[in-house]
């Protein structure tokens, strides 16, 4: 969700649209979501938007231990070079023409919301176009409290990244884990501005548009924003849907979401929190998702 959320950890929730339509003649009152919880990288502080008043409290501590600002410029710089990793990805995966590759086109829509020059974004598309060849790998971890990590990289030298991932996550008492892929779905998520936005109205464009799950969450200035869970088939639609109703899309894209969540105690997310920044980090890793809630 998480995640250019460039990176996030997330504390995820998921609300299922079926069962709203099941249930919709005996809900409680709805009111107004509260402020997130406390803390990516899919990934950014999130939480279940929840039509009953009694479990829409608290604060999203994750969000606020996770996410460590820097400055402007340095945070800028970082995210410019996180989505060229991911515009060669993505070139990798499905050629340079933005017509024919849906990915691409919509990583080129979050630079351009992010400002970024647009003679840097056809140099980088013309040097994956011609760079030598890279590999896309996904390495699979458990970090603290038993928590798992997808860490997304882009090398030309995969033994001298695994090496630089394995340091990392031994540094933080984590460990290379085969299997953390299965407990994560690939799913196209739309990130669209939540301010204003009710509880109510944002379970009724779920329903409206088709999305499966819907999120609210906060980007790297912490402005709330709502994510729009659909299957990957369904992104277009979905996200097409959303303008249609007059809303403003910041980003969409396919990312991995977890199936369940792990809590983990606020020690347990410190040194999470500083795990997943060192990854983050690392100049090969693109993109890191997490399966951790905060305890409340």
């Amino acid at each position: 969700m998480a995640g250019v959320a460039l990176p996030p950890l997330r504390a995820l929730g998921t609300l299922r649209t079926s069962t709203l339509v099941a249930a919709a003649g005996s809900l409680c009152s709805p009111r107004r979501a509260c402020c997130a919880l406390p803390p990516v990288w899919r990934t950014c502080p999130v939480r279940t938007l929840r039509l009953c008043a009694a479990l829409c409290a608290g604060h999203n501590k994750w969000s606020k231990v996770r996410h460590i600002k820097g400055p402007k410029d340095e945070a800028r710089a970082k995210a410019f070079n996180k989505l060229g990793m991911m515009i060669k990805i993505a070139v990798k995966e499905g050629g340079s023409n933005p017509d024919l590759n849906l990915n691409l086109a919509h990583l080129l829509e979050q630079c351009r919301s992010k400002n970024m020059p647009k003679a840097s974004i056809d140099a980088i598309i013309k040097s994956a176009e011609k760079a030598k060849p890279v590999s896309q790998h996904m390495f699979e971890a458990r970090g603290p409290g038993g928590c798992l990590l997808l860490i997304e990289a882009l090398t030309d030298n995969i033994s001298r990244t695994q090496q630089d991932v394995k340091r990392l996550l031994a540094r933080h008492g984590a460990m290379l884990s085969d299997g953390a892929r299965h407990n994560f779905n690939r799913r196209g998520v739309v990130l669209v501005p939540g301010q204003d936005v009710t509880t109510e109205r944002a379970l009724e464009l779920a329903i409206e548009v088709g999305a499966e799950d819907v999120q609210e969450t906060e980007d790297e200035e912490e402005k709330p924003h709502l994510q729009f869970i659909c299957d990957m088939t369904e992104l277009r639609k979905v996200r097409s849907a959303l303008e249609e109703l007059g809303m403003q899309i910041s980003s969409a894209g396919v990312e991995f979401v977890p199936r369940t969540l792990l809590p983990l105690d606020r020690d347990q997310l410190d040194v999470a929190s500083s795990l997943i920044g060192a990854l983050s980090d690392s100049p090969d890793v693109v993109r890191v998702w997490d399966n951790i809630q905060a305890d409340s």
